[in-house]
């Protein structure tokens, strides 16, 4: 071999020896081992409903999901763990509402940032909440509450599932609509309790999320839904109608659940599981139940319509945690 030729070999070695190299992650096939996905909140709730089966769909289309519950702090503990995990696409975090939107937002200090520690994967499912009055309350059409409020003026309240809870907006944002700032909130620890008293009698409105048993409690009488905060009307629930066909432009206001890891992920894994994703989103029996349990299924979601998803609902929200002084520890 000629000296110029190993010159150039040479050469050609040091700056492959100096070039930086890509990490350990995207050189290898993925996944080589069980997934972790964080769920935000204690077991047993809403959240479980959708991360689960979602979890065990994956098993044939991506490869073993684990799941893992860490409530605590609204759902930021659980989210600030995949935040600060390492970005190699083996932790995952169902975030929603609480965690990318009102936490990050009414927090003076929060333990991340919402779009910058985050690569958005794909948006799971979203649920409209429903206003929702005892039977009692001489109200059978969202147009009928407000007249009754301008009449009534300081004797009506509502209930939230907690301070900074997204229904706790919703009834807010009800309040700025209906220019009907005597309406008192009525805060719950949790939504069970607080449709207990709204049948008991002992509230006459909350702002729920819809779920299957919302709707049966309607169908059988027990409480009244009025209106969804949803922008169409709900595949569950065709029958009732939004809020905005109900009279109310701009009373909407919808919960979400999607997948979110690591900033600086690698873009062909976050494209792996979203494909994944979608052809899991394709399975009618899939999809029912999502639906089963008061999500709509989000079935051509990606990367880039997640991002713009979460970045349009701080928008939207941000404003109003701002105007009612909300502030979360």
């Amino acid at each position: 071999m000629r000296r110029r030729d190993i010159l150039c070999l040479g050469s050609s070695g040091l700056a492959a020896g100096i070039l930086p190299s890509r990490p350990a992650w995207a050189q290898s096939k993925y996944p080589e081992r069980p997934i972790r996905l964080v769920i935000p909140f204690t077991p047993g709730g809403v959240n479980d409903t959708i991360g689960r089966p979602w979890a065990n769909k994956m098993k044939s289309l991506l490869g073993t999901v684990v799941v893992e519950n860490i409530g605590g702090a609204g759902s930021s503990l659980g989210a600030s763990v995949v935040a600060h995990a390492a970005p190699d696409g083996y932790t995952l975090l169902q975030g929603g509402a609480g965690s990318h939107v009102i936490n990050p937002v009414a927090t003076d200090h929060p333990l991340y940032d919402p779009i910058k520690d985050f690569a958005p994967i794909t948006i799971l499912g979203v649920t409209g909440l429903a206003i929702v009055v005892n039977p009692e309350l001489p109200v059978t059409r969202l147009a009928e509450l407000v007249d009754y409020e301008k009449a009534n003026p300081g004797k009506l309240s509502y209930g939230s599932a907690g301070v900074g809870s997204m229904t706790h907006l919703t009834g807010e944002l009800l309040k700025s609509l209906m220019h009907a700032p005597d309406i008192v909130h009525i805060p719950y620890k949790g939504g069970g309790a607080l449709i207990t008293d709204l049948v008991g009698g002992q509230i006459p409105m909350i702002m729920q999320s819809v779920t299957g048993q919302v709707i049966a409690l309607h169908r059988s009488g027990k409480l009244r839904m009025l209106a969804v905060t949803s922008p169409a009307r709900l595949v569950a629930a065709p029958d009732i109608p939004t809020a905005v066909e109900a009279g109310l432009p701009g009373m909407v206001s919808q919960n979400f659940i999607g997948l979110f890891a690591p900033a600086r992920t690698d873009g062909a894994i976050i494209q792996q599981i979203a494909q994944a994703t979608r052809t899991a989103m394709a399975d009618s029996d899939f999809q029912q139940a999502f639906i089963a349990s008061g999500f709509e299924p989000y079935v051509d979601s990606s990367p880039e319509k997640a991002a713009r998803f979460v970045t349009d609902e701080i928008a939207r929200w941000s404003p109003i945690i701002k105007a009612i002084g909300l502030k979360l520890e």
